[in-house]
Order: C-alpha cells, then sequence, then structure tokens
C-alpha cells in the first residue's frame, strides 16, 4: 500500500521538476539578435559587421627613402651617443675653376714677344720694393727701382724673367732672386679697318685673326660700302680682298692672316 502512495508522488511531482528547469534554462541565454556583453571577444570565424570597411589594400608598410647618389648615409642614432661630426667639403671642391685672364701670357710661355705700350706685372720674391705693374714704352724700355732702364721690347716674358735676375745679381741686390713677369695687356699687337664699317678703330690681335673675322669683329658694312674693292695696307704692300667671292668660297687665298700693324681699308 505504502509503495503504491509513493509511486504516485513521484508521477506527480516530476512535470513540475521539469518545467521549472525549462524555464531556468530560457531565462539564462539571450535572446535573439543581442550582442555580447562589452569585453567578450567574438568566437573565431565570426565576421566583421555590416557597413563596417576592411582597411584598404593600398595601405602598405612605408617603403625605405633612397638616398640620392653622393651623399654619405649615416648609422642610425643610439640613445646616449652623440652623431659623428661630418666634415664640409673644402673650398677646392666648392669652388669652380676658375678660367685663365683673355690675353695674359705666363712667364714660361715663349711664343709671345713683348712689344711696347703692353702692360707688364713683375713679381720679385720677398722684395716688394721691385715689384708692380710696368707698362712699356714707346722705346720699348721699362724703369724698375735699384735697377733702372730695362728693356723688355723684342723679348719673351721668359727671357725678361732670366735678365732682371741677372741684373739683381750684378748688383749685388739679392742674392738669389726670383723673378716672375706676366703680361697683362697686349696693346703692341693690333690691327686697324678704317672707312664704311660698323665699328671703326684698332683691335687688339691676340689670336690668330683673318681679314674675314676682322670685318665681322668690326660690325659688318654700312650700306654704301663697296665690298668688292677692299684693301689691306702692309707696310708697302696692297692686297685685295673681295668679301663677296670669299664668302661664296671663291678665291679664299685673299682671306688672309692678319698681321701687326696691318690696315684694313673700306670704301
Amino acid at each position: 500500500m505504502r509503495t503504491a502512495i509513493w509511486c504516485a508522488m513521484v508521477m506527480a511531482v516530476s512535470p513540475w521538476c521539469y518545467g521549472a528547469t525549462t524555464d531556468q534554462q530560457s531565462a539564462d541565454s539571450p535572446p535573439q539578435g543581442q550582442q555580447a556583453p562589452q569585453g567578450q571577444q567574438a568566437p573565431q570565424g565570426q565576421q566583421a559587421p555590416q557597413g563596417q570597411q576592411a582597411p584598404p589594400q593600398d595601405q602598405q608598410a612605408p617603403q625605405r627613402q633612397q638616398v640620392p647618389q653622393g651623399q654619405q648615409v649615416l648609422p642610425p642614432a643610439q640613445p646616449g651617443v652623440p652623431p659623428p661630426a661630418t666634415r664640409p667639403p673644402s673650398a677646392a671642391q666648392t669652388e669652380a675653376p676658375k678660367p685663365a685672364a683673355p690675353g695674359s701670357v705666363s712667364a714660361n710661355d715663349d711664343s709671345f714677344v713683348i712689344g711696347p705700350e703692353d702692360g707688364l706685372n713683375i713679381t720679385v720674391w720677398a722684395d716688394p720694393r721691385l715689384s708692380g705693374p710696368f707698362l712699356v714704352r714707346s722705346d720699348g724700355r721699362i724703369s724698375m727701382n735699384l735697377i733702372g732702364e730695362v728693356m723688355a721690347s723684342g723679348k719673351t716674358p721668359a727671357k725678361l724673367s732670366k735678365e732682371i735676375e741677372e741684373l739683381l745679381k750684378e748688383k749685388e741686390i739679392l742674392r738669389r732672386p726670383q723673378v716672375n713677369v706676366q703680361v697683362t695687356a697686349i696693346n703692341s699687337k693690333k690691327y686697324s679697318i678704317n672707312g664704311e664699317v660698323g665699328k671703326p678703330g684698332s683691335f687688339p690681335l691676340v689670336v690668330p685673326t683673318t681679314v674675314l673675322e676682322a670685318l665681322v669683329n668690326a660690325g659688318g658694312f654700312k650700306d654704301f660700302a663697296n665690298k668688292k674693292k677692299i684693301e689691306i695696307i702692309r707696310g708697302s704692300q696692297r692686297l685685295k680682298f673681295n668679301w663677296n667671292e670669299v664668302i661664296k668660297g671663291k678665291k679664299t687665298e685673299q682671306n688672309v692672316l692678319l698681321q701687326p700693324g696691318d690696315i684694313i681699308i673700306v670704301p
């Protein structure tokens, strides 16, 4: 009798316990569409929320900057270690080479012969009393302190340097003199152009110059110039020059090199 009563009680209590357990599980699980609390990670493989874009593909790691050719690459600075000092470029590297002055002739150049009205710069080592600029007079001489008159015309700068050194030794002014002579102005070698040209006058004959080049340097011809009857007076000679023939390549032997003292006449 007791066994039957216990069985009936168990059967009555079992449905009630099962319903309570189901209600507790439904209460613990979050509703559909609700996000997990902040701080909890999404399960692996979960995609990004809709509307949020992935980072662009062109955002790559920064590339290494190229160093210009010839520039020194310094090692990365370390904390507590001063950077290495860089040496500034020397003056020889920064300054461009200076071209030689036009018309200047070195003392060792034996191709140039000094003449009247040429400008000279004479330097005597360790003696500024004898150094300085000099102008060759019309008689071809120069006047130097402690030496006197020295003939300069008709000599090369190197030959004039040797003669001045010998004079300093003979007069016992210096025991071992060192003299340097430079030509600073060439006025003895000239040619002249007169007549119907743009710029008549005298011109220095520093480099070899032909008659055609001299006429171009004079600014060309005026409107009524006779280009067929140009003459070059060279001492007692009179040379003919026809501009129209020479520029056409005919009788080019007329286009001679000028000599000091030549005079070109354009009628």
